[in-house]
């Protein structure tokens, strides 16, 4: 138990007190008004952080519904591109065109505008490209033997393609009416033929070829 103080203890308290000296109080730090350092202008700038919040959230307006006439506009003011032709190959008729003229003027000009009447006909509908290419042969061989002149060789406008046909890369349909104008110039056909031409729409158009054959010697 702590001992009290007495008035002789009290008293010498009071002494001390009286002659002590109060301590100074502690001067509050000076502001430091050093120049911060000059940031070096090679120095590469610190890469910006984004967080979720500091992302603009662009919300896109709804398209309000377009008229028939807004859409017909747009259209027109942006047409659909053309389609790119990876046929190279020069259409037949185009050929035949620009090959000159064998036969007689006067005959030539009669035929293509459908007032010569060809004197036998032969269909390759249907067959496959083998067995057309032999009726073929066959044809023109017997019309040359019967002295027929004119003739006509209906291959079709070309919508499929023959069912033997093979190719190591894709072709174009309508296999038989490519492939009979070559077996025309080629042998055996060839020196046999004189004149090889589109038919008159009255005969065919596209689909048929008017063959003229060349007058014996």
């Amino acid at each position: 138990m702590p001992r009290r103080l007495t008035d002789d203890d009290k008293e010498l308290w009071q002494r001390v007190a009286r002659s002590t000296t109060p301590l100074q109080p502690m001067p509050s730090p000076k502001p430091d008004r050093r120049k911060a350092p000059l940031p070096d202008p090679q120095a590469p700038e610190p890469a910006a952080s984004f967080t979720p919040a500091s992302i603009p959230q662009q919300i896109p307006a709804a398209m309000p519904p377009r008229s028939a006439k807004q859409v017909a506009k747009q259209a027109t003011a942006h047409p659909a591109r053309p389609r790119i032709n990876l046929d190279l190959a020069e259409p037949v008729a185009r050929q035949l065109a620009r090959a000159p003229v064998a036969m007689e003027r006067k005959l030539h000009k009669h035929m293509m505008r459908g007032k010569l009447l060809p004197e036998a006909r032969i269909d390759l509908h249907g067959m496959t490209v083998a067995q057309a290419h032999q009726a073929l042969i066959g044809f023109i061989l017997s019309s040359q033997a019967r002295g027929l002149r004119l003739v006509l060789v209906i291959t079709g406008k070309g919508r499929k393609k023959a069912p033997d046909y093979v190719a190591p890369m894709p072709v174009r349909a309508g296999v038989l009416k490519h492939e009979v104008p070559q077996w025309l110039r080629a042998a055996p056909l060839g020196p046999l033929v004189q004149e090889l031409r589109e038919s008159h729409q009255k005969h065919g158009g596209a689909g048929a070829y008017y063959v003229s054959r060349r007058n014996r010697r």
